[in-house]
């Protein structure tokens, strides 16, 4: 396949700047994709196509205030730091600008007090840095205060208070991304609580969103690209819930491509599970099924269309960047051609785009 298979022209006034006023009033545009029908909603209409028994499965990583803007000591030059993930300890990989100011053994300094400074260590990958941060109280606490919500650059804005909130989803929890997974922006607690009350399972698994989300691909061979890493975590509860759904037939949800490329870099093949619960009394008519492993691990699973989910049965998720690894995974889900007329339709229809953006429904 090649790179420009995934192309479409955008006018760059759908690219959303802001979120939308309240979070469940995005627009929810539903794919069938049994009868190829479509259908304009909104968000807070997603309930209604969730059944009982459905499993709703959500990334829980919180993003860090990631982006930080300092002086380069002794020569007073302004830099920008992003970091990108923690090595070990006070040790982290960063992306900087302006990058050929700051060498191993610079330091900088990211507050008028000295409560955080950085020390360059040693040069990462594609124009990184490796620094060590040095500071008082907690880090965590420092990055709070000082640091800035790492919002993508086609949001052509600094980021302000809102976007603490609402480059948030409502259930995060554990600190680690540099970027939001996006999908789950839309819910609230009222409406995670009315699907709750029609017997839909929530489950939380946990993938950090590192910064492959912001690079493009320059393969033109699609096959050729090379995903970056990222650390997922998917608990024991959250694996036998996940496990006995598919044991039992029900649907796994998945909201966002951060959720379905965690479900399935986790997926093996249980020869001893039956994907239908009427087979378990007979031992010969018990063919298997897919499943997920619990416990910690690093995922480079790059999904393009070919390749055959194992978990995933449907999706939610925003509008994605041309070329980009994220609309190569829902054109795997559903269809290359028609997931690009659907992105067709809705910008006909007006739909905002990308990380603030409206959300789309692949039933």
């Amino acid at each position: 396949m090649r790179l420009d298979d995934f192309d479409y022209e955008l006018p760059a006034e759908l690219i959303a700047q802001k979120p939308a006023d309240r979070r469940d009033g995005s627009r929810l545009l539903v794919v069938h994709r049994d009868t190829g029908q479509v259908e304009h909603k909104h968000f807070f209409d997603v309930v209604d196509y969730l059944r009982p028994g459905d499993c709703l499965v959500l990334n829980n990583s919180k993003v860090l205030p990631a982006r930080l803007y300092g002086v380069k000591e002794g020569t007073g030059a302004k830099v920008e730091f992003l970091l990108i993930r923690r090595i070990e300890g006070d040790m982290w990989e960063t992306m900087v600008k302006p990058g050929k100011r700051l060498k191993p053994g610079d330091r900088v300094v990211f507050s008028d007090a000295p409560l955080l400074q950085a020390e360059i260590l040693d040069f990462g990958k594609d124009g990184t840095r490796i620094v060590k941060f040095r500071y008082e109280g907690l880090f965590m606490e420092r990055l709070e205060e000082i640091g800035n919500m790492p919002l993508p650059p086609y949001i052509e804005r600094p980021s302000d208070a809102v976007d603490n909130d609402r480059y948030q989803t409502v259930y995060c929890r554990e600190e680690g991304s540099v970027a939001a997974p996006t999908a789950g922006l839309h819910f609230t607690d009222e409406l995670l609580a009315r699907a709750e009350a029609k017997g839909v399972e929530l489950i939380y698994v946990t993938l950090h969103v590192g910064i492959g989300t912001f690079r493009p691909v320059k393969c033109e061979n699609v096959e050729d690209h090379s995903m970056h890493f990222e650390e997922y975590r998917i608990d024991e509860e959250s694996a036998a819930a996940i496990n006995r759904a598919k044991q039992e037939g029900r649907r796994i949800i998945s909201v966002g491509t951060t959720s379905t490329r965690t479900l399935e870099s986790a997926a093996f093949f249980d020869a001893g599970k039956s994907a239908d619960a009427s087979k378990d009394a007979d031992p010969q008519a018990n063919d298997g099924c897919w499943q997920v492993a619990s416990g910690d691990g690093n995922t480079g699973i790059f999904i393009y269309p070919g390749y055959e989910f194992k978990i995933v049965d449907s999706l939610i998720t925003n509008f994605h960047l041309p070329k980009s690894t994220l609309l190569m995974l829902i054109s795997a889900l559903y269809d290359r051609e028609k997931i690009l007329d659907v992105y067709r339709e809705a910008i006909r229809e007006k739909y905002r785009f990308f990380s603030y953006g409206d959300a789309m429904l692949l039933l």
